[in-house]
């Protein structure tokens, strides 16, 4: 079996989307259950320094939704990074989902070798191989994110453990 860019990073990108989604339910969940505002865990971070939940959710859909498109030769979807709910951040990562989802996989496999040029900041370009561009930027970004949003959400108390960050494999164990 030939290893392709879509077959191996769109399931990998499904998981993470729906494990992210799990999150942000259980995140609602006990947000009801404590009558604590929903803002609290949206802005909450790991550090100072880092960006709150919101963003790393943000980060997380946007990054594979762009990535992605720029190697299937589609066009770049926008994101209006205004969420304040989980509501419209589970929109998000559905919206995200579907544009993943509706990619030309021919398009996203093609040429794996051939270099891609991407900004990275607004003055900065970056040559790589499209191969290394999904494998060694794209889905480590989304890998960071979603668990910089998992360890967010369980400092803030949320009874989670590994089997919700892998929830997106659940389908492999007959959950």
């Amino acid at each position: 079996m030939t290893t392709t860019i879509s077959s191996s990073v769109i399931p990998a990108v499904h998981n993470m989307f729906t494990a992210l989604d799990h999150l942000l339910v259980k995140a609602v969940e006990r947000c009801e259950e404590t009558k604590v505002e929903e803002s609290v865990y949206l802005n909450w971070r790991v550090a100072p320094d880092m960006f709150p939940l919101a963003t790393q959710v943000r980060f997380a859909t946007e990054i594979p939704a762009r990535g992605l498109s720029r190697l299937a030769g589609a066009e770049l979807p926008s994101f209006p990074d205004d969420e304040t709910t989980f509501a419209e951040l589970r929109a998000r990562i559905e919206r995200a989902s579907e544009i993943v989802k509706a990619l030309d996989t021919a398009a996203l496999d093609a040429n794996p070798a051939a270099d891609i040029t991407v900004p990275m900041g607004p003055e900065r370009k970056v040559t790589m191989p499209r191969e290394a561009f999904a494998h060694e930027w794209i889905m480590p970004n989304l890998y960071f994110h979603v668990t910089t949003a998992y360890l967010i959400l369980r400092h803030v108390g949320l009874d989670i453990g590994k089997k919700d960050f892998l929830m997106g494999l659940a389908r492999y164990f007959g959950e």
